[in-house]
């Protein structure tokens, strides 16, 4: 048996009882604790292997989602995390919004580039982030928080 021959085994069933093509309701989760890092990247997984993302794009999702959210804990004091399911032109996707009410990002063309840190890391998170997406948006204000938007297609 190969891992996706039983969904059922590694997918929640609110993801197996919806029927193929159908728009799944979005789910906010919260980022305070380092437990909560673990429990998002086995949702934002979840809800990859929900949507139908073959292996190398789950694991795309997750890296990116990963480090979305590290970003937020470690540099914006916590936030949510949101997991949303589009859809354009027939085509589904999967959608992470990651919010925070720290202390925005100064720069957010420095803070895109290669070895940009602002801590101990070797700087290709966000950036790193915005290539494993296919959309990636963010908005930022200096004392008010960000918010990060990173979306990935399914190939058809």
């Amino acid at each position: 048996m190969t891992p996706t021959d039983d969904l059922t085994t590694i997918v929640p069933a609110s993801y197996t009882d919806r029927p193929a093509g159908g728009q799944f309701a979005p789910e906010e989760h919260p980022l305070r604790t380092e437990e909560d890092l673990l429990a998002i990247r086995h949702a934002i997984r979840s809800a990859a292997i929900g949507v139908g993302f073959d292996i190398v794009d789950q694991t795309r999702i997750v890296t990116a989602g990963s480090e979305l959210a590290r970003n937020s804990y470690i540099h914006g004091g916590g936030g949510t995390l949101t997991i949303d399911y589009p859809l354009r032109s027939g085509a589904r996707g999967l959608r992470l919004v990651v919010r925070d009410d720290g202390p925005g990002i100064p720069n957010v063309e420095a803070a895109l580039s290669d070895g940009f840190t602002t801590g101990a890391g070797l700087g290709h998170g966000l950036g790193g982030a915005r290539r494993l997406m296919h959309d990636f948006q963010v908005q930022t204000s200096p004392g008010r928080g960000t918010t990060v938007s990173a979306t990935r297609w399914k190939r058809p």
